[in-house]
């Protein structure tokens, strides 16, 4: 059996926990009340955590300089559009790789993983030349393809580590019975890992809806998501920190209300299989 902590040790834990996730959500904090700030007030010498005068002056110009909804709507097609792809793709794939490994697959596996390692913008060049001939620049469809494929090897290692941990006589069962190949993947082992796949689902919505390099490069202005939408309140005379902050502020609330709300679920997904 675990020994209970003691008072003394619950206390240090929490205050610890406290203080690691204050240090993390500080920079958060601060573009939150700059986006509140006068411009003035947002470059003070020394800074000020809380300025004297308080103004919705900036939200209101970011709200009337451009057109939000439509980078919002390009964010949650792009975020979840190429998440689903990659669900279509991963899924069959990491089944194989769980269930039919080969000699090969651990080295499969780790090829996948040292693409991630790759600077993006080594390949940048190709890619964008590519686009270019295909008619994909500034389409939603062009970064929903490129995002699957940047997001794949860890949609595909998750989800493998997630079916790793599923008996598979549960599945040898559903063979002897006459489930084909796709309704044992569709009706059995899908349902199964559920709180697996939602929980890569949301990871990777949150990795897609936070892509910026891609975004900026291979858009302009049709398919151009929040990252760009923050990128565009840069001027050749400089940063207008107050009005960035703001911009920056109503590009992650919504990823935020996301998470927050589904925290229960991603991370009882993250742990999914840790305890036998």
């Amino acid at each position: 059996m675990a020994r209970a902590q003691s008072p003394r040790r619950m206390i240090l834990t929490t205050l610890a926990a406290w203080t690691v996730a204050l240090i993390i959500f500080f920079p958060v904090l601060w573009m939150i009340l700059t986006s509140f700030k006068t411009e003035a007030s947002a470059v003070a010498s020394p800074p000020e955590l809380f300025s004297a005068s308080w103004t919705f002056e900036n939200y209101v110009e970011v709200w009337a300089r451009s057109d939000y909804p439509r980078f919002f709507w390009n964010s949650v097609v792009i975020a979840v559009g190429s998440t689903l792809l990659g669900l279509v793709i991963a899924i069959p794939a990491a089944w194989a790789m769980a269930f039919v490994p080969g000699k090969r697959t651990k080295d499969l596996l780790m090829w996948m993983l040292s693409t991630k390692m790759m600077p993006a913008v080594a390949v940048m060049v190709p890619i964008y030349l590519l686009f270019l001939q295909l008619g994909l620049l500034d389409t939603r469809i062009g970064l929903v393809l490129v995002l699957m494929l940047m997001n794949l090897p860890i949609l595909i290692w998750m989800l493998y580590t997630y079916f790793k941990e599923i008996p598979g006589e549960i599945l040898e069962a559903a063979r002897m019975d006459g489930a084909s190949l796709w309704n044992e993947i569709l009706y059995v082992l899908t349902p199964m890992a559920i709180p697996g796949i939602a929980s890569t689902m949301l990871l990777n919505i949150i990795l897609a809806w936070n892509e910026a390099f891609w975004t900026i490069v291979l858009t302009t202005t049709k398919a151009a998501p929040l990252s760009a939408f923050i990128a565009s309140f840069s001027a050749p005379q400089g940063l207008f920190y107050a009005k960035l902050s703001a911009a920056s502020a109503m590009a992650i609330l919504p990823i935020l209300i996301l998470g927050w709300f589904s925290q229960k679920q991603l991370v009882r997904g993250l742990t999914f299989g840790a305890v036998k």
